[in-house]
This record gives structure tokens, sequence and C-alpha cells, in this order.
């Protein structure tokens, strides 16, 4: 507690209660309030309740003025507050500051804070060998440490985490209880003698509980090229050595993950902590602060010819993810191993990461030697997110740990709660109600049985932390998506569908609400468009609630339907067959593709750009079969190293413009060019080709302000060229920043659409 001073005779003495909203649980915030009313002098308390802080002062004018000034200014620098109310209320006879005990009312300004990466106050006594905390795995502060994935209900105290079966010791009572101290009211707060522990196992029957060991045990597996599964904060990793080929090569066998490329994380070295990835990977500034901020996000950059790893790790690719250890755990492995591990999600490819250890046993017991467990459970998944440097910009391709769940506000509100499914890939949810939407963390693809019950109880959690129930509930117009095929199940709502394009749409222009006429181009692979086709190459003009189709591209059959996302030569071959010839590198099987495609069996129409950038990959680096999504778009961006020269191709004066994509295949078959000037050769006409759609679209119509989203702008060489080209004549050029350009938005927009329908309806 803090005496207040007496006041002077004659200086006014006034009460005040401010309310703020926004980050400001499980930030430090009321430490920080309770540090600044002493320092000022003044009586009163601050509390908690469901969502908000109240803070109760009185004292001189004067002090009153400067701390409602610095109560913004010199706020925790991982809080975000907002003051919603001033008021001056009556007298109270405060002798004291206090902070007082939470209140659990029901509030509609929750906010859930996201997982932080450890703090370097708390690093530093992690390493200090005379701190109580020396080498303690799971040590945090009020500036670090989980809490999404930790948290059971709001108001976010202890007893409502899953800290609340690890009573505090004296000592960290102690701490917990002390308002000057940095863990007061750090709710996982815990040490070796009461907070969590690891246990360390191995086959057939090796089994010990204890840090130390455990973490020794875990290097020495590391170090014989074994691969571990380690639980953090979020979920399971499934690490081993970086450097090494043959362990690398054991888990793509093992988690049959032939391709993908895996990311790495490195240790903290030097002044920024960057040393080790610098000798790695081609940084800038944007790159080298995303990777040190507190997201601890992985970051897809540049990769070095000297990079210390196996080359399987990123197999013809000229990115590399990497990252940072972001809890103690991985600090001390890194620290210890002393080089780069492979970091990828412990999980079975596609599913959500996995969290209970039982389960995480019996799941990743073919691809595991061993596990590094703990006891502190995981309330619900979280996986890593990831960023790359695209136009000018750090753009998230995937929401997770220490980014998710993302807060992001509605310019027109939504008139009843809403629950939003999102599409098939890159599963996320959304919970809409008034001027708020929360997006979750990244799940998975929504193929599993798994998948859809992460999915449902992700569903269920977003409404029970904000204490809002949905009576809406909107999904994409595809009724094949699993996720479509939920929501319809979900009786007692008003339900509602969104095209898969709009929804792509309205995410990106619900980031920019003062623009009211947007010209959208929508490029991805696949999804449901309103006249019954498989679209992926649109450009959209309107906004939010009013959306009109203006162009396209010049439609094709695709042979086996879904089958030719994971098959490219089924759309090189397509596209041979809808100019009247044969692509002569069509596998031996492919008649029997073709027959079914005469008879449009199985042959559904589309438009779709990343078919055509499947259809590339196949005649430029011969991907005739994929393991992984958009695996040879990204082996074809990797051979760029130049804008090529662009094709020109015809553009139609329909009142639905289209472009025809023929004069590629010649260009593409060329065999006297190599690889990779075809390669910058088709990236420089695709961006081309927009850029003719939209100047046309701007002379009809006379619209300025473009967007581009959909997953093919994941594409770095296509996105930055169109950018360049749209500016260069005079357009204002928008691309998604807060969420990914990728399906994960489509919950977001399917949100936003069904808001600006319901206020123009």
């Amino acid at each position: 507690m803090a005496k207040a001073a007496a006041s002077l005779a004659g200086i006014p003495i006034r009460t005040l209660r401010i309310t703020l909203t926004g980050h400001v649980q499980g930030v430090g915030f009321r430490p920080f309030v309770y540090r600044l009313a002493t320092e000022f002098r003044l009586a009163g308390h601050v509390r908690n309740r469901l969502g908000e802080v109240d803070v109760v002062v009185r004292g001189r004018f004067d002090a009153l003025e400067k701390f409602q000034e610095q109560l913004i200014e010199r706020a925790p620098p991982l809080s975000r507050p907002s003051v919603v109310g001033t008021e001056e209320i009556e007298d109270s006879n405060f002798e004291d500051f206090r902070i007082a005990t939470s209140e659990a009312e029901a509030d509609a300004h929750i906010f859930v804070p996201p997982d932080y990466f450890m703090c370097d106050d708390c690093r530093g006594e992690l390493a200090d060998p005379d701190d109580r905390r020396y080498a303690y795995p799971f040590i945090n502060c009020t500036q670090c440490g989980p809490r999404y994935t930790l948290i059971e209900k709001l108001p976010y105290d202890r007893p409502n985490t899953s800290m609340a079966g690890f009573p505090l010791c004296a000592a960290c009572e102690s701490e917990y209880l002390d308002p000057a101290d940095r863990r007061f009211h750090a709710e996982p707060v815990a040490c070796p003698d009461c907070g969590p522990v690891l246990s360390f196992t191995a086959r057939p029957d090796k089994s010990i509980t204890g840090n130390t060991e455990a973490l020794r045990l875990a290097i020495g597996e590391l170090r014989r090229g074994r691969i571990i599964a380690v639980k953090g904060i979020g979920g399971y990793h499934l690490l081993c050595d970086a450097s090494d080929e043959d362990a690398v090569a054991r888990l793509r066998r093992r988690k049959q993950r032939p391709d993908k490329p895996l990311a790495v994380m490195y240790p903290m070295r030097g002044a920024s902590g960057l040393d080790d990835v610098r000798r790695a990977v081609e940084l800038n500034d944007a790159e080298a602060a995303m990777i040190a901020s507190p997201m601890r996000p992985i970051v897809l950059a540049r990769k070095r010819d000297t990079a210390d790893i196996a080359e399987n790790v990123a197999p013809g690719l000229a990115d590399l993810g990497v990252f940072l250890p972001y809890s103690p755990i991985h600090q001390l492995l890194l620290d210890a191993f002393d080089g780069p591990l492979v970091a990828t999600s412990g999980n079975i490819s596609g599913e959500p990461v996995l969290t209970d250890n039982d389960e995480a046993e019996e799941r990743l017991a073919s691809i595991a030697d061993a596990f590094v467990h703990h006891d502190r459970p995981i309330v619900r998944p979280a996986d890593d997110p990831v960023f790359r440097y695209i136009a000018g910009r750090m753009r998230p391709l995937r929401e997770g740990r220490g980014s998710a769940p993302v807060e992001l506000e509605l310019s027109v509100p939504q008139p009843q709660p809403l629950l939003a499914a999102g599409g098939h890939m890159k599963g996320a949810l959304a919970l809409s109600w008034g001027s708020r939407v929360v997006v979750s963390p990244h799940i998975g693809e929504m193929d599993s049985p798994r998948s859809l019950s992460v999915f449902e109880r992700v569903a269920d959690d977003l409404q029970s932390l904000y204490d809002v129930k949905a009576r809406r509930i909107v999904c994409d117009a595809h009724s094949g998506y699993t996720t479509s095929r939920w929501a319809r199940e979900q009786t007692g709502r008003i339900q509602e569908t969104v095209w898969h394009h709009v929804a792509h749409a309205s995410a990106l222009a619900a980031e920019a609400p003062a623009i009211d006429r947007w010209l959208v181009f929508a490029w991805d692979g696949v999804g449901l468009g309103a006249d019954g086709t498989l679209w992926g190459g649109e450009a959209l003009l309107g906004h939010p609630g009013n959306w009109r189709r203006v162009a396209s591209w010049r439609p094709f059959r695709l042979p086996g339907g879904e089958r030719a996302g994971r098959e490219p030569w089924r759309s090189a071959a397509a596209l041979h067959w809808e100019c009247g010839s044969q692509w002569s590198d069509a596998p031996e099987d492919s008649e029997i593709a073709h027959a079914a495609w005469q008879k449009g069996i199985n042959c559904p129409t589309t438009t779709a750009i990343g078919r055509l950038f499947d259809a590339a990959a196949a005649m430029i680096v011969g991907a005739q079969q994929t393991s992984f999504e958009a695996q040879g778009p990204m082996q074809i961006e990797a051979l760029c190293r130049q804008s090529g020269d662009a094709l020109l191709l015809p553009l139609s004066d329909d009142e639905v413009l289209r472009t025809d994509w023929s004069p590629l295949l010649p260009m593409l078959g060329d065999a006297s060019l190599e690889p990779a000037t075809k390669a910058e050769s088709f990236h420089s006409t695709m961006a081309a080709a927009l850029v003719e759609q939209a100047l046309e679209i701007r002379r009809r119509y006379d619209v300025n302000n473009v967007g581009l989203t959909g997953g093919v702008f994941q594409n770095r060489v296509l996105a930055n060229a169109a950018v360049d080209q749209l500016e260069e004549q005079g357009f204002d050029v928008h691309m998604p920043e807060r969420l990914p350009c990728n399906d994960a938005a489509l919950c977001y927009g399917q949100a936003v659409e069904v808001a600006a329908r319901t206020a123009g309806a």
C-alpha cells in the first residue's frame, strides 16, 4: 500500500474515475498504475473488471493532470490502453493507493492477451547462476510468458488459468503480492520449488522427471541425430539438428513431409540476438525487427549460400523460415545445443498442433524418438505465426502464438453477434459483435476429424472468453467445405453464406475503411463463384456489401477437379487441350484424364490464377506432382533473380474483361530458354496483365484504389512487380497487413460482408 501525502492548504483535492480498455490485462498494467499513482502521491485504487481496468484516484488537481497524461504515455510496452471514460466523483476517504480485487461482472469490452516471448529481464535471470530461477524452464513476469494458451476464463487471474493447480511457494507469493515487484500478479509466476516441471520419456521405458536432467537427455538425443518432440507454450515442436541431413531426412520420412520447407530456430547471439540468423539469411531492417519483436514469429527471408543448415531443410527454395527462441524451454535448449535446430509443428501434417502429453505420445510415436513434456496444461493450441516481407511491408502468412487472437474493428456495426466459419484451407474462425471482430489463431486444414474437433473447441472458447453468444453463423458458399457443413448443422442460429472471393475482397477493404470504392484483384487457387464455376483470377469493383465482378481470365476445364491442386501436370495439360494441342511432357497415363476431359467428367471450369501458376511450374521445372500446397509456384518464384520480358496477353472487350493466357504456352514450352528466363517472363507477364486490366477498368469506371489479395499474392516476385507497376500508373495500391491474404482471412471478410449487407438492407 502507498500512503498519499496530505494536501497543501488551499490546493483543491479532486477524485476521478478513469476507465480504460484495450490490451490492459496480462501486461503488468495494474502494477504500473500503482507505481504511477505512488509517484504522484495519489490515493485510490486500480481494479480489473472483465476486459477493463477501473482506476479511482484522489489528489491534487495538478498531480491528477500529470497522472492522466502519463497513464498512456508511460504504459507498459506490451499494453495498448485506451481511455473510454473519465468522470469526477464525490470525494472518498482514501488514505492510500491499493490494487483492489478483480471484478467478474459481464462486460462487452474484453480483450484476451496473446502469448508473449521471454523478456530480457527474465532471460538475464535464466542465465544467472545466483538467481533462484536459474535455468528454470518456466520463468516469466508481467511482461512475458504465456497468456492465451493458459487462460481458462476471464478476468485474467491465476485461479482462472491452467496455473491454478500450482500453489505458490512463500517466495513466489511474496513477489506476486508486492505491487513494486515486476511479478506482481504475473499469473503464470512460478519457480523450481512450486511450478511446473519437465519430464523426459524415450522408448521403450525410459522416463525421468526433473528440469535439468530432462534437458540434458534431450540435448544428448539431438546431438546423436534423434528427433525430439518438445512441449512449449502453444503446443509441441518436433526438433532435430538443422545441420544434419540424415536427421532432417528421417524427420521428413516419418512425418510424410517430403518437400515442404521446415522452419529453423537459431540461438540468440550478439547485441541484437541475430548474429547467427544473419549468417544464414539476408535480413533487411523490417525483417530483423520482426524476428526480434515480442511476437517472435517465423520470418521467411532469403537464404545465404553459406547457411549452416542441411540442403534438405528447404529444398529448391530461395527463402528459409527462421526464428528465435521465444520461451525459456527453447532458450535453454538452443543455448545448450549451440547451433540451429529444425523446429516444426508437432502434429500430423495439416492438423492443429498437439498440446496434450498423452495424445502427443500416441500420435507422434512413429515420428519422435523421445519427448520432453511438462505438466502445465495448454488450454488451447497456438501454432507459430509466419511473416514475409512483401511489397515494402512485413505481412502475415499465418497468425498464431504471439499474434492471435487478432482484434479488429468494423466500420459498420454487426447487428447481431456472429460466428464466421471461414473456408476449408488455412482454417480460422472469427467472432463478431458490435464494432468488434476477434480472429482466432491458425487451426489447420479442415480435412481431418481432429481439425474439426479443435475448430469446434475454438468456436466455443471464443464465445466463452468474450462472453458473447453468436446468434448468426456465416460460412463459405461452397457446400462441400467441412466448415460449411458444420455451419449448416448449427441449429437455432440465423445462417448465411458469402462467396469466397467476396470474402477476400471485404477482408482487405475492411483494413482501410476510409476508402469507399475499390478495385480488388482476388487471385488464388480455387473458390466457388456466383456462376457455379471455380473462380480464382477475379477483379471485383465496389465495397463490402456491394461487389461486382468486372474482370477475369479465360476459363479452362480442370481435369480431376481437386486432384489438380497436387498434380500440376493436369493444369498444364488442360491448357494445351483447350488450345487443341497436346503437351508432350504429360505423364503416360494422362490419356484417361484427357478422355474424361473431353466428356466433361469431373472437369470443373476454372479461372484460377493458382492453377495457371501450377501449369507454369509443371512446364518450367517439371513439377508433375507435389506434396504440399503451392510447391510448384514456390519453386519457380525461387528461380527469379530479375524482371523478365513480359508477353502481351489479349484482353477481351466484354462487359467482364477476360485476359487470354494462351500466348504463354509457346514461351513456357520453349526448350531453348533457361528455366529462370521462363520463370521471370511468366511472373512479369502476369503482373503486366493485371495492370492492363486495372487500366481498362479505371478508364471505364473511374476507380483508383486497387487492392491485391488472395493466396497468389504471397508470391513476392509477382506482388512486388504488380505494386510497382500499378503505382507507376498512379494507382493507390493496398495489400493486407493485419491478416494474411490467404484463406485465413476469409472468416474476417465474411463477418465484414454480413455487417455491410445488413446495414445496406
